[in-house]
């Protein structure tokens, strides 16, 4: 194929990704370099996947360092990136909104997994009359796929210290999407690093979950912590959490490549407003219906109604707001324990000196009929700590 020809397909194959809502496509070949694959096993050593042990599966592990396994005959991976909207309010007012819990931002609307991955495949679709007789597979985070490593290598926007994609336009508010074709699509050229000095990314973290530039210890990362951890969250980070329900924004929201980010026209993902910092005591009420219903077509659904309302229990014990000591105590009747143990947590933050007897004797009411041990020992460590001093620590 002459120089020319692939310059036009490049920009045909670049024109159509950007009428299917991606406003970013770059070109790689499917390999993935030695610092990423040195990173990636040092990451799963040192056991910084937390509870995700499908990322420490060998199989997973070895695909993830060789895209070409994803495809027989690949040539070409096309990366693609679709914007969505900024939080519409800045850190300070989400903080301290703190009868109400934030959601991060991509979580606003529709959920991307579905979104993406339907578009992508009508991408696909109109690539087979243009890319000639060639096989092809489409994959938005649901494979074993280093997105970030690519993007990167194709040029669509460097790794930020926080791991995230940045381009230099568009900042870091967009969703990564790949198609792997057997066609040969000229590579593009890698992109170069931004970042610079700046460590605002590091220093912000609640949780101090960028131990390093470029390494997010999952365990202590408020995302992986309300929505892919599926038990009781570690006690010396509840505090840090604030009232962050689902996800977590501050690393992108201080990057100064984002200081100028504008939202897509239109965005496709369509937040709602809903879920711009929604009400806690709403979440708490929620039964399993109506959290199917509230969360239809979302990324919050992937937590389940357990985890969310977790993470709910969690932003009113941080609130200082004795008017959720209602909920907190309906909560302890929840049928589900993450509920009920969290909930216990939370009053006892919440626990003013002279309502220190009624919840103290509602503490060993549900002690002497709970039958799960996790919240067994969430409930006698909120009475211990109430009977010695009537605050939370």
């Amino acid at each position: 194929m002459t120089t020319q020809r692939q310059s036009d397909l490049r920009q045909e194959v670049r024109d159509l990704a950007r009428a299917h809502g991606f406003e970013l496509c770059r070109f790689v070949r499917p390999a993935i370099g030695p610092v990423h694959t040195k990173a990636l096993d040092t990451w799963i050593r040192v056991g910084m996947h937390g509870e995700m042990a499908y990322m420490a599966e060998p199989e997973r592990t070895a695909r993830r360092k060789t895209p070409e396994s994803m495809l027989d005959g690949v040539r070409t991976v096309i990366c693609v990136g679709m914007r969505h909207t900024p939080p519409p309010y800045s850190l300070h007012a989400a903080e301290h909104a703190r009868d109400r819990g934030v959601i991060a931002a991509y979580a606003h609307g529709h959920d991307y997994h579905e979104m993406m991955k339907r578009r992508l495949k009508a991408l696909a679709r109109e690539l087979d009359g243009r890319l000639g007789p060639h096989a092809q597979r489409v994959y938005v985070d649901t494979a074993p796929v280093l997105e970030h490593a690519l993007a990167q290598d194709s040029g669509l926007g460097w790794q930020g210290k926080h791991t995230l994609t940045i381009d230099r336009q568009v900042g870091s508010w967009l969703m990564l999407g790949e198609i792997f074709t057997t066609a040969d699509l000229e590579p593009d050229g890698p992109a170069s690093s931004h970042c610079g000095s700046c460590t605002a990314c590091i220093d912000i973290c609640p949780t101090r979950a960028i131990v390093a530039p470029y390494v997010v210890d999952a365990r202590r990362c408020i995302s992986y912590l309300t929505i892919e951890f599926r038990g009781f969250i570690p006690h010396d980070l509840r505090p840090l959490m604030g009232n962050r329900i689902f996800g977590c924004d501050d690393c992108q929201a201080v990057c100064p490549w984002n200081r100028h980010a504008q939202a897509p026209r239109p965005d496709l993902l369509a937040p709602r407003q809903e879920n711009h910092l929604p009400a806690l005591a709403e979440l708490m009420r929620l039964d399993e219906r109506m959290f199917r219903e509230r969360f239809r077509k979302s990324p919050v659904r992937r937590t389940g109604r357990a985890g969310l309302l977790r993470n709910a229990a969690i932003a009113m014990g941080n609130s200082g707001d004795a008017g959720f000591i209602p909920d907190l105590l309906a909560a302890l009747e929840d049928d589900e324990p993450l509920v009920r143990g969290h909930a216990a947590w939370a009053l006892v933050r919440l626990c003013p000196q002279q309502r220190r007897g009624e919840i103290l004797e509602r503490l060993r009411y549900h002690a002497g009929r709970e039958a799960h041990a996790g919240v067994r020992q969430e409930l006698d460590a909120a009475i211990k700590y109430t009977e010695a001093t009537g605050v939370a620590s």
